[in-house]
């Protein structure tokens, strides 16, 4: 367990133990809230009904709100691959960032340090896989922007404690809004089925899942429009 760990226990999680093996992804999450104490509140409010198992404030501090092994009530209506209600199977990190509605900022050093700590630490005690750990809006496309574009999800992957591709930059962005082809759309979104994004509605739902798959892999332009570039990465997601 990291140092500097302090414990505020929420009351909103499920009574019922789960198994630590049916602990398999870790959901990352911003707060959406002004401060710390806004958000603390809301979270361990009985009537809010919302929870996380680990919350990292503006100055990195980690708090423990629900233990591992109960589970916390971060994820709501969420689907990956064939699993619905992530809750049952994960762990939730709450960051604090007054996130899109209000001001959102870059996550602090001091934060980032314990991101990677907590990370770090979860991946290896559950033996979970890199292409499991998550944001909230890749869980929930259609509800959730969390944890945003501003989320380092490729610095996290040279530590090897997220998934990403890799082609460099430099080659991809001559793709950059490239029109592509009727087949490599449809590919596109088989590609992200087999990621994990649910693709079940695409005539209600396909611009909320780009945008999704963009804040997460193509954070420099999110503007739901499916060019080459977003296909290309797609595309080298399900070669690993």
């Amino acid at each position: 367990m990291p140092n500097k760990i302090s414990f505020i226990y929420s009351p909103n999680f499920s009574q019922k133990k789960r198994n630590s093996k049916d602990i398999q992804f870790i959901i990352l999450h911003y707060t959406g809230m002004k401060n710390d104490k806004e958000s603390i509140k809301r979270l361990t409010d009985i009537k809010s009904s919302v929870s996380c198992h680990y919350y990292i404030d503006q100055n990195g501090k980690i708090l423990v709100m629900v233990p591992d092994l109960y589970v916390a009530w971060h994820a709501g209506k969420s689907k990956w691959k064939k699993l619905k209600s992530l809750n049952k199977y994960s762990i939730g990190i709450e960051i604090s960032n007054p996130g899109h509605e209000q001001n959102y900022k870059n996550f602090s050093n001091k934060q980032l340090f314990s991101i990677k700590k907590i990370l770090h630490f979860l991946i290896k005690k559950y033996k979970i896989k890199l292409e499991n750990i998550l944001g909230h809006s890749d869980i929930a496309p259609t509800r959730k922007k969390d944890p945003g574009e501003k989320f380092p999800w490729k610095d996290l992957s040279k530590k090897k404690l997220c998934l990403w591709h890799t082609i460099r930059l430099d080659k991809l962005i001559k793709f950059r809004n490239q029109k592509i082809s009727g087949i490599k759309r449809k590919l596109f979104f088989r590609n992200l089925s087999k990621i994990g994004y649910d693709t079940t509605n695409l005539n209600k739902n396909s611009k909320y899942i780009i945008k999704a798959f963009q804040r997460r892999f193509r954070p420099e332009l999110i503007n739901s429009n499916l060019d080459e570039e977003v296909y290309l990465i797609s595309k080298n997601l399900i070669s690993k």
